[in-house]
């Protein structure tokens, strides 16, 4: 079997007004492609991961080195995989709403000599693989807001710490995956309301991500889990408030990021869902999101544009 290269990119998108109209027609998406020199082609921004390097982030870097654009990532688009030479590559896309003052910075280098901005009929024609046209037939271009779903990292084994469990904190592979998400979660939300379960282990796995753009943690009581008594109606009301917390965030269309337990962000994960008027996704009991790992809702005028499961 040939080794698998992993590379990503993204397809950048904007939206242009029909000047013919005086500035107050329908507007229509244009995307970004890149001219290479080396192969004298066009294709889709993109580039191989580096070694260790995280593939959203790989995504990211290389849409800006290869463009100037620096946006964040919208839902994912399909994946493209074909033989080179004696390996076989596997290139990941998302999309990428390119707001007008995100595109102004590329420079020619040796690797991409020139940049086109075009209506998607026509990129479609000048792509020089027909793979990057499956990739592009894959866009639906609007604008998606991200709903963030984070399992707190790590912090060891609730039964080795002596007090309340509330005040059990990371350990030490868990800081360094806070601070790992500090540098995941911007690939989607530069900027977010983030709330989190009072619970230490919980703030702390996302304080990093928010003093990183100068926001706070706001502890909110209904991302808690049930306490010690489990009594039946304190965890319908606790749920209740969660399903309710949950339904206004998704009303009010804002990036947000929630970190809580595993016990709970199922319910969060599905509450989400239904109120974008789709169903939640079944994940087998053994095989519950991972400690650090994170579901992105992408919401679009009150619809489902997309849902996305990541592990660090």
């Amino acid at each position: 079997m040939s080794d698998l290269i992993l590379a990503a990119g993204a397809v950048a998108w904007r939206r242009v007004t029909d000047e013919a109209s005086g500035g107050a027609g329908a507007s229509e998406a244009e995307i970004l492609l890149v001219h290479r020199p080396k192969y004298d082609d066009w294709s889709l921004p993109k580039g191989k991961r580096e070694p260790g390097e995280h593939i959203l982030l790989t995504a990211v870097r290389e849409v800006f080195e290869e463009t100037g654009v620096r946006s964040a990532l919208g839902p994912r688009l399909p994946s493209v995989e074909y033989a080179s030479g004696a390996f076989r590559k596997r290139i990941d896309y998302w999309s990428m709403f390119s707001p007008s003052e995100a595109d102004s910075g590329f420079t020619a280098n040796h690797e991409v000599d020139e940049v086109s901005w075009l209506p998607l009929a026509q990129a479609s024609q000048r792509l020089t693989y027909p793979r990057d046209a499956t990739v592009i037939a894959g866009l639906r271009p609007r604008v998606t807001v991200p709903l963030i779903l984070l399992r707190h990292a790590s912090a060891g084994q609730k039964e080795n710490w002596p007090a309340d469990d509330e005040s059990r904190p990371l350990d030490a592979k868990g800081a360094v995956d806070a601070l790992a998400l500090a540098g995941l979660l911007p690939c989607f939300a530069p900027s977010a309301r983030v709330l989190s379960s009072p619970a230490l282990r919980c703030t702390e796995s996302v304080l990093p991500y928010a003093e990183a753009f100068g926001g706070m943690v706001d502890a909110e009581a209904a991302l808690a889990i049930s306490g010690p008594s489990g009594h039946s109606s304190s965890r319908t009301s606790r749920g209740d408030a969660l399903t309710d917390l949950v339904r206004g965030l998704v009303a009010a269309g804002a990036p947000a990021v929630l970190c809580l337990h595993r016990e709970n962000l199922p319910k969060a994960l599905a509450a989400a869902c239904v109120a974008l008027g789709a169903p939640a996704p079944h994940e087998p009991p053994d095989l519950p999101l991972p400690k650090g790992g994170f579901w992105v809702v992408h919401m679009a005028d009150g619809e489902l544009a997309g849902l996305e499961r990541y592990v660090l």
